[in-house]
């Protein structure tokens, strides 16, 4: 089987061209490619598909087998490698997802996609959409404890089930791998949910670090970091544009306000293509 290895700020996966290759089970497949010593390595695979409609269609598996509805990262990813491989000569792509068809506009430097303005549409606020327990309508920095410690969360949406919470001490020396397990799959949240911890530096400029569910630890989440700037506004703590500072680099994100939409920018790397014997 022939694939790309790509990543969207350090957030990394397996790319697999359903239109040339088969796979039998995928999320098996994610489980055994993504292990970092004895696989390829990676956050899950992302399958990318013919649609019925949109351009082309992407299916994602984490790295423990479950499939996400959407991922920010894989999607500037699939938008570089469909116009970097030739199956489209636009620089505007429509992209199936199972949160629904997204917009891809790609800028290209020297015949390549350098990155990609993804526009997200428009994140779900209400609390029972998510879906979270911790009340009805919108619902801001509603107190949840995890492991003995008390904590505020808001529930946001952005394709999948986000949980944003901002800390006053730095993110850097917060213990993700401690309370972010047991945040992702707290009661609150019946569906699991990625956990974003954020440090409001500035109006426009926030500090986020993820526990992604079904991942971990990752260096960066695109829906994440739409569901942060969200929630970061919602809560009187930012403006509706800012740069998001991740682990693995920046994002800039925008809720425009006349629309209600989400729009999220930043770069697409391609690392390797390889072949693997199944």
């Amino acid at each position: 089987m022939r694939f790309t290895k790509m990543h969207g700020l350090g957030n990394d996966y397996i790319y697999v061209s359903a239109f040339t290759e088969r796979v039998e089970d995928p999320a098996a497949l994610a489980v055994a490619l993504s292990d970092r010593h004895f696989g390829i390595g990676g956050d899950g695979l992302v399958l990318i598909a013919p649609s019925a409609v949109a351009d082309f269609q992407m299916r994602m598996y984490n790295a423990d087998g479950s499939q996400s509805e959407m991922c920010g990262n894989a999607s500037r990813c699939v938008g570089k490698y469909v116009y970097d491989h030739g199956m489209t000569d636009s620089t505007t792509v429509t992209l199936e997802t199972l949160a629904g068809v997204k917009t891809l506009h790609l800028h290209v430097r020297d015949g390549r996609v350098a990155s990609v303005r993804v526009d997200m549409g428009a994140p779900q606020l209400r609390c029972e959409a998510v879906p979270c327990l911790l009340g009805t309508g919108v619902v801001t920095r509603a107190p949840i404890e995890a492991l003995g410690r008390a904590f505020e969360v808001t529930p946001i949406s952005t394709g999948n089930p986000h949980g944003v919470i901002f800390l006053n001490e730095p993110v850097e020396t917060f213990d993700l791998h401690r309370y972010g397990p047991a945040l992702e799959t707290h009661p609150a949240f019946p569906q699991r949910a990625n956990i974003e911890f954020v440090n409001v530096l500035a109006p426009d400029r926030l500090r986020m670090r993820v526990w992604e569910r079904g991942s971990g630890v990752t260096l960066a989440c695109g829906t994440g970091s739409c569901a942060a700037l969200v929630a970061a506004h919602l809560c009187g703590l930012a403006e509706r544009r800012a740069t998001i500072a991740l682990d693995g680099g920046e994002l800039f994100n925008e809720w425009d306000e006349a629309t209600g939409r989400v729009f999220m920018t930043g770069p697409a790397t391609h690392v390797f293509d390889g072949e693997i014997a199944l």
